[in-house]
């Protein structure tokens, strides 16, 4: 084989595990699912949001239906407000339950959706006012020890 071709195959070879690499920090990352579809946006406050983060998933049913595209804090009423764009595909009734849920133990928070009964259907701009914040696990456990100390020394 000749040095050139050597060079060549190596080169290849290189080129390969780089776009594999880079394939692979994009789905962990979780930026690889580019999504074309229309979406309509909906907006829903928490008090706590834990560590939800943009671009988690919408899920419904285990369904992703959406993403997390925007997260701030509104300094009137003291809250985190949760922009997510819905697949246009997915239509919610407007008392739908929006809550901060955790993948398993210590996994990854996403919106997870709780259909209510309402015939009125959710529309772009719409606000989601029935929600529950993240269950944070450092504050459960701290009211585990406070209710413990405060029972005094068992007998």
């Amino acid at each position: 084989m000749s040095r050139k071709l050597l060079d060549l195959w190596v080169g290849i070879f290189v080129a390969l595990g780089l776009a594999g690499v880079l394939f692979l920090a994009l789905k962990v990352g979780n930026l690889s699912a580019g999504n074309f579809a229309d979406t309509y946006q909906v907006t829903a406050k928490f008090a706590n949001i834990g560590g939800l983060k943009v671009r988690a998933p919408v899920k419904s049913a285990g369904v992703v239906v959406g993403r997390v595209v925007d997260i701030h804090f509104d300094a009137k009423d003291y809250e985190a407000v949760v922009t997510f764009s819905i697949n246009e595909r997915y239509h919610f009734p407007k008392d739908t339950f929006a809550l901060i849920l955790t993948a398993g133990l210590l996994g990854e928070q996403y919106v997870g959706l709780d259909p209510g009964g309402d015939e009125k259907m959710l529309q772009g701009g719409d606000v989601i006012a029935q929600t529950q914040s993240a269950v944070v696990l450092e504050s459960l456990i701290s009211q585990f020890m406070f209710n413990k100390a405060s029972e005094g020394p068992s007998e």
